[in-house]
């Protein structure tokens, strides 16, 4: 079942974070279709969202794999089952 999601990421100290966080998420490309990112420097913090259309495992997987990076805090909002409606989960 395909789901629409949104993961919103908050990285402290980019200059660290960031390559991991990418290299994360390039490794599930194929459900990302679309990337935000916002630099915020006097703060040395960044925020990005990613618009996911994917299976919630994946989903889930690349959630749990940038919410354990260090400096790396992510939220993720997901539809329900597409095909019957997508309604809240």
């Amino acid at each position: 079942m395909k789901r629409i999601a949104v993961i919103g990421a908050i990285l402290k100290t980019p200059r660290t974070s960031q390559r991991a966080f990418n290299e994360t998420v390039s490794q599930y490309k194929e459900i990302v279709k679309g990337r935000m990112g916002i630099p915020f420097d006097d703060e040395d913090t960044a925020v990005i969202a990613l618009t996911l259309l994917g299976e919630l495992d994946d989903i889930n997987a690349l959630t749990g794999k940038l919410g354990n990076l260090p400096q790396v805090t992510v939220k993720t909002a997901v539809s329900g089952d597409l095909k019957n409606g997508g309604g809240n989960v």
